[in-house]
């Protein structure tokens, strides 16, 4: 079979099937006729044996395709669903206030319990790497690092 038939029934059941197989009846018209197009373009080049075959699985493909985009993408009807999860302004300005606070605090650090606190902290070292940096015990970074801890967590009780 080489040559699409005309008769009506032709078409009435491929459409049939292919609203079956995409459970969508209202595109299942829109999406044969892609691939019918398709078919052509495809003919042109190479052989097609079963037409209807090829018709059927090209518009299920077509559907499939036309799902995912729609997937991805949000109507702007439906963004009232949509959770933003950006923080209220209220909140970053309580945020910027604190780490304003919090920098206070450090830099009222003394100057080596701050530098070995920065080190572990801001800059993520290791208290072996720190020790070895500094040429100090690990012991010695340790207790720094405690006692800043406990410096900025009295000086941020109640913010």
């Amino acid at each position: 079979m080489t040559d699409i038939p005309v008769e009506r029934e032709f078409w009435r059941d491929l459409r049939q099937q292919i609203a079956r197989k995409i459970r969508n009846p209202s595109d299942a018209e829109d999406l044969l006729h892609s691939a019918f197009i398709k078919f052509h373009r495809y003919k042109a080049e190479k052989e097609v044996i079963d037409p209807a075959a090829f018709l059927v699985r090209t518009a299920c493909n077509l559907g499939i395709d036309n799902f995912r985009r729609q997937k991805d993408t949000i109507d702007p009807s439906d963004a009232e669903d949509v959770e933003d999860g950006a923080p209220l302004q209220d909140e970053v300005v309580a945020a910027r206030k604190r780490l304003e606070r919090v920098q206070a605090g450090i830099e009222r650090l003394h100057p080596r319990t701050q530098e070995i606190f920065v080190l572990h902290r801001w800059h993520e070292m290791k208290y072996q790497d720190i020790a070895a940096k500094l040429g100090i015990s690990v012991s010695s970074v340790e207790k720094h690092v405690a006692k800043a801890v406990l410096f900025l967590s009295d000086w941020m009780e109640g913010w």
